[in-house]
């Protein structure tokens, strides 16, 4: 589920950033964002595997 935009939230994260960012830099930092808080709530609900699980379905060397 996607989690609404915080105003203040979205405007600390333009403040942080350097006077030269360009739109690209944001549009950067606003993937990064949601993909940790992504893999964190999946983490927290439990829908993770092992790293070694993972090695051995591709055939992979631990």
């Amino acid at each position: 589920m996607t989690k609404l935009m915080q105003k203040e939230e979205a405007h600390k994260m333009v403040d942080r950033m350097p006077h030269d960012a360009t739109w690209e830099d944001l549009i950067h930092e606003i993937y990064i964002k949601e993909a940790v808080e992504n893999g964190m709530n999946d983490s927290n609900d439990g829908r993770v595997r092992d790293v070694k699980e993972v090695r051995a379905k591709y055939g992979l060397p631990e």
